[in-house]
C-alpha cells in the first residue's frame, strides 16, 4: 500500500488502469466457498476513511468547538417517545447511505447532553480535557485490550507508570493496583481482597464453611457497599452503617461500638469502608482514628476515595485525607475532579506480596503462556477480573504529561476556590440557604421563594420548600440553560447539589447559577 500511495501522484491515470486489472484478475481468479467469494477485502477502506473524515469534522464542529460557549444549550430536552421518533433508531436489512449516516451523528449530538458545557454541574464530573480526549481518540482507532504485554506493551508500561506516581501520593513506600471500569467495581475489589486475605481458602472452597463475615462504613456511603456486599454473597444484613456526625463524618466512637457488637453476635469483621469525599455531602471520613480502630481490631481498611482522591494533588487540601497512608486499599477515580474521561478508576493497594493476582488469577493458559520470549511479569492482565479490559491508565497519563503535576494541583485548588466563592455569595443573598459549610467542592443548598420566606419552619414550611428544586430542575432542563443536581438526604427536604470541577467554569458562570435559579422559581 504504502509504495503505491508514495508514486501515487505521478502516476494517476496508471494507477486507474492497474486497479481495473487488478479487480478483472480478482474476478477471474475468485475462490468461492458456500456462495462466498475470498478474494480480497470485502470493504471499501476509502470510501472507509472518507466516512471517518466527515464524521471527525461534525465532532470538531459540534462539540469541541462548542464545548466552552456558554450560549450553547447544555441540553435539548425531548421526552423519550418523541425522542425516539426523532432519532429513527430503527435497524433494518440494507444498510443506509453514509449522508444519511452523518445526518444521524448529527442528531445524536443534538440531542446528547452536554456534559462538556461550563454549566453541567449535575455529576461528580463535568468539562472537556482536551489532552484524554486526544488519548481516547487514539486507543478507539487503536482498539488495544490491556491483559498482555504482547498484544497491549505501550498501554500496559503506561498503567504502570501511572500507578506509581498515584501510589507516592497515597504516601505508601511501593504497592499494586488496576485500573477499573467504575469506582462501584474498584469498591468491589477491594471488598474481595479484604476476605480473600482473611480468609485464602475463599477463593476454591466457596462460601459454605464461612463464619459470618461483617464489614462497616458510614452511613453518607456510596450506595455501591451494598451491591458489592449482596454481589459477593456477603449480604447487606452485614454491612453495619456507622452513625455519621451532623457533616456527614463517620464517628470513630460509633464505629469501635459496632465492631464490639459484631464479636458479641459471634460474626466476623474483616472489613472497614472509610469515605474521603462523600456524594451528596463531600464530606471526608477521620482516617487517622478509623485506622487506629482498624489496627487494633484487625481490620482491612478500604478508603473509598473515588471523589476525594484528587485532593491528595494539591498540597494545599491534601490534608483533607490526612491518614489515607494507613489503609490497605484505596479506590481513586481521576475521571472526576482531574477530568482523565469516563471512565479512569484505579484500585491501588498497599500489599508487595501479589495479593491482587493470588485472589484473581485463573491462569488462562491460551493467555498468559509462561514459556513466552519477553518477561511475563509484565503480563498483568491475571490480576483482573475482567479478560477484556480498556486501556484507561492513558487518558490520565496523557493529561498529566501536558500540565504536569502542579497543572493538576492548580485544577483542584481552583475548583476548590469557585466552590469557596459561591458559598459566600449564598450566605450573601437573600432566598439561598447553606445546608452546611462544605470542606469539598460539594455545596448543598436550598433555594427558598419569597413566598415562603416569611413562613416559620414547620412541617408545612418543609412539605412546601421540598417541592421548590423538582420544580426549578424541570424548568431549567426544558430551557437547556444549565444541570443542576437535586436530591432529599437524611430527613432534609429536597435541595441543590451544586459541584465545581471543570477548569472552563469562571466566577460568572457561579454568579449566573443563583441568578438563573432566582429566575426559574421566584414566582413558585
Amino acid at each position: 500500500g504504502a509504495s503505491m500511495n508514495s508514486s501515487a501522484d505521478s502516476g494517476g491515470e496508471m494507477e486507474v488502469d492497474s486497479n481495473k486489472q487488478e479487480i478483472f484478475q480478482r474476478k477471474k481468479n475468485a475462490v468461492l466457498v458456500n456462495g462466498v467469494i475470498l478474494n480480497g477485502p470485502i470493504t471499501d477502506s476509502k470510501a472507509g476513511e472518507k466516512f471517518v473524515e466527515e464524521a471527525c469534522k461534525i465532532i470538531m464542529e459540534e462539540v469541541i468547538r462548542k464545548a466552552a460557549d456558554v450560549t450553547e444549550k447544555v441540553c435539548e430536552w425531548q421526552p423519550p417517545e418523541k425522542l425516539k421518533k426523532l432519532l429513527d433508531l430503527e435497524m433494518r436489512d440494507t444498510g443506509e447511505p453514509h449522508q444519511r449516516l452523518l445526518q444521524l451523528c448529527q442528531d445524536i449530538i443534538r440531542y446528547s447532553v452536554k456534559t462538556n458545557h461550563p454549566r453541567f454541574f449535575n455529576q461528580l464530573y463535568a468539562g472537556i480535557d482536551y489532552y484524554s480526549l486526544v488519548a481516547r481518540f487514539i486507543t478507539e482507532a487503536l482498539n488495544p485490550s490491556v491483559y498482555t504485554y504482547e498484544v497491549s506493551p505501550v498501554f500496559l508500561l503506561v498503567e504502570e507508570a501511572v500507578l506509581k506516581r498515584m501510589i507516592e501520593f497515597i504516601g505508601w513506600k511501593e504497592g499494586d493496583g488496576i485500573f477499573n471500569p467504575g469506582g462501584s467495581v474498584s469498591n468491589m475489589y477491594a471488598m474481595n481482597l479484604a476476605r480473600y486475605k482473611y480468609c485464602p481458602d475463599i477463593k476454591e472452597k466457596g462460601l459454605s464453611g464461612l463464619p459470618r463475615l461483617v464489614l462497616f462504613t458510614s452511613e453518607e456511603c456510596h450506595y455501591s457497599m451494598n451491591k458489592a456486599a449482596s454481589f459477593l454473597g456477603i449480604g447487606t444484613q452485614n454491612v453495619y452503617f456507622i452513625t455519621t456526625d451532623e457533616r456527614g463524618k463517620m464517628i470513630p466512637e460509633e464505629l469501635e461500638k459496632q465492631v464490639q457488637r459484631a464479636r458479641k453476635e459471634g460474626a466476623a469483621p474483616f472489613l472497614v469502608c472509610a469515605t474521603a469525599g462523600t456524594t451528596v455531602l463531600g464530606a471526608f471520613d477521620p482516617l487517622d482514628k478509623i485506622a487506629d480502630i482498624c489496627e487494633k481490631h484487625g481490620l482491612w481498611l478500604h478508603v473509598d476515595a473515588s471523589w476525594g482522591g484528587s485532593a491528595l494533588m494539591s498540597r494545599k487540601h491534601r490534608k483533607l485525607l490526612h491518614g489515607i497512608h494507613r489503609a490497605d486499599s484505596v479506590a481513586w477515580n481521576p475521571h472526576k475532579m482531574l477530568m482523565a474521561g469516563i471512565q479512569c478508576c484505579a484500585l491501588l493497594v498497599k500489599d508487595n506480596s501479589d495479593l491482587l493476582k493470588k485472589c484473581y488469577s485463573a491462569k488462562a493458559s491460551y493467555l498468559f503462556q509462561q514459556d513466552k520470549f519477553y518477561d511475563v511479569s509484565y503480563d498483568t492482565g491475571d490480576k483482573s477480573i475482567q479478560c477484556s479490559r480498556r486501556p484507561d491508565a492513558f487518558k490520565f497519563w496523557m493529561t498529566w504529561k501536558a500540565l504536569g503535576t502542579t497543572g493538576l494541583e492548580d485544577r483542584v485548588n481552583r475548583a476548590l476556590a469557585l466552590a469557596r466563592y459561591l458559598v459566600d455569595e449564598i450566605k450573601k443573598r437573600e432566598g439561598f440557604q447553606l445546608l452546611l459549610e462544605p470542606e469539598y467542592a460539594n455545596i448543598c443548598f436550598w433555594y427558598i421563594p419569597s413566598s415562603l420566606r416569611k413562613m416559620e419552619e414547620g412541617p408545612e414550611f418543609w412539605e412546601k420548600l421540598h417541592q421548590v428544586a423538582p420544580v426549578i430542575k424541570e424548568r431549567m432542563m426544558k430551557k437547556g440553560s444549565m444541570m443542576l443536581g437535586y436530591q432529599p438526604h437524611r430527613g432534609k427536604v429536597n435541595f441543590f447539589r451544586q459541584v465545581v470541577i471543570s477548569p472552563q467554569v469562571s466566577r460568572e458562570d457561579m454568579d449566573f447559577l443563583l441568578d438563573e435559579i432566582d429566575l426559574l422559581g421566584r414566582d413558585l
